[in-house]
């Protein structure tokens, strides 16, 4: 069987309007392709068209769905939305014109595909998130090792058994390790050694072209979020002091706030905000790489403590809320207290804390509180 997503399934298909956003890179193309192959037994039912083409430019999307609807087409398959001008005027239009008519919506701008930025769409479509690769995935499209979807309490409660299971299978400690360096974004099969390049040049398109084409920021705002993100690979990790930040490369404490804001909707960074509701509200608290391959792909040296962080951020966030506590590295859900550590990391930090657990790299088995980092890859 071939290897779909963990996204897939979620999927209710079967709505009229449905709307997938996630980052540049992640698979969204090849999810929808995937549901055409296996949908439409009929390739004159289903078209793909992707909204950044040259014909675009003196043609409207209501002039092609009309043409489609008229000519037996049943759904139209639209990527790269977030390039297209008052696309959300016309999809409205075309939702409420063609009755029976399925439109699948992909986009990587996730300022742009919030529930609040699509306004009345919001009441009609089903908004979906896609993650990058998880670990567990990974395992899978590497590997051919299925392992089923944990939640959290699972993870927490039965880490010791699961452990054990899958390491009876597998090698797990040198695969985490190239998953972390080289693993989030599913093109990295068919790259090889090409691999960092071509996030490199990701990361480029996302900052000279989508960032201010989506913000209208002007050029030279481009060049200050490469100097923040240069700060950003080289202090591990990186709490932000906004006032020596502001000193350091001479952009305001606002603007610098702003470009923060845009990478992290852009899934560049990662913002995590502290556990003290009133400081939410000004800044964050701590700023991560979205993800620990794109870490590796911009800082070719990263710190090993930054990289654990990261990846246990990004696996958290896709389905939990992950804030900057007191004490501790990360509070999730406001409920569970996490220390994030080397194989040697100890409950010092959080002694006595109820829902406290250490979380450990290097490791292939835990033990009471104290559970293997590389777990936390298998909560999607």
């Amino acid at each position: 069987m071939a290897f779909t997503r963990y996204l897939y399934p979620q999927i209710n298909w079967d709505n009229r309007l449905i709307i997938i956003r996630g980052a540049k890179g992640v698979g969204k193309t090849t999810l929808i392709f995937q549901h055409i192959k296996k949908t439409y037994a009929n390739p004159n039912e289903a078209m793909y068209a992707s909204l950044d083409n040259i014909w675009f430019g003196s043609h409207t999307l209501i002039e092609l769905v009309e043409y489609l609807y008229t000519h037996g087409v049943k759904a139209v398959f639209l990527d790269e939305v977030h390039k297209y001008p008052n696309w959300r005027q016309e999809v409205k239009n075309i939702y409420d014109s063609y009755p029976g008519f399925k439109l699948v919506i992909t986009g990587s701008s996730m300022l742009q595909l919030t529930s609040s930025a699509i306004g009345d769409l919001s009441r009609r479509t089903r908004l979906y998130t896609m993650e990058g690769l998880s670990f567990r995935e990974f395992l899978e499209l590497s590997q051919g090792l299925s392992l089923p979807i944990l939640d959290l309490d699972s993870v927490l409660e039965l880490h010791v058994d699961i452990a054990g299971d899958i390491c009876q299978k597998i090698k797990i400690l040198p695969l985490f390790e190239e998953y972390v360096q080289f693993g989030y974004y599913p093109f990295y099969l068919e790259e090889g050694d090409g691999l960092y390049d071509r996030i490199g040049r990701m990361v480029d398109t996302i900052l000279e072209q989508e960032i201010p084409s989506i913000s209208g920021i002007e050029y030279s705002s481009v060049y200050k979020m490469r100097q923040l993100l240069s700060v950003l690979a080289e202090q591990s990790p990186y709490t932000l002091n906004l006032s020596l930040l502001s000193k350091d490369t001479g952009i305001s404490r606002d603007v610098i706030l702003k470009l923060f804001k845009l990478m992290n909707s852009a899934c560049l960074v990662r913002s995590l905000y502290s556990a003290n509701g009133y400081k939410r509200m000004a800044k964050p608290e701590k700023i991560l790489f979205d993800n620990s391959t794109l870490m590796y792909a911009l800082s070719p040296n990263p710190e090993s403590g930054t990289v654990r962080e990261t990846f246990f951020a990004s696996q958290l966030s896709h389905d939990h809320e992950v804030i900057i506590p007191n004490k501790g590295d990360m509070l999730i859900d406001n409920k569970w207290l996490f220390e994030v550590g080397g194989k040697k990391k100890g409950y010092k930090q959080i002694a006595d804390i109820e829902n406290s657990y250490v979380v450990a790299d290097q490791i292939e088995y835990g033990f009471g509180n104290k559970i293997p980092i590389w777990m936390f890859g298998l909560l999607y």
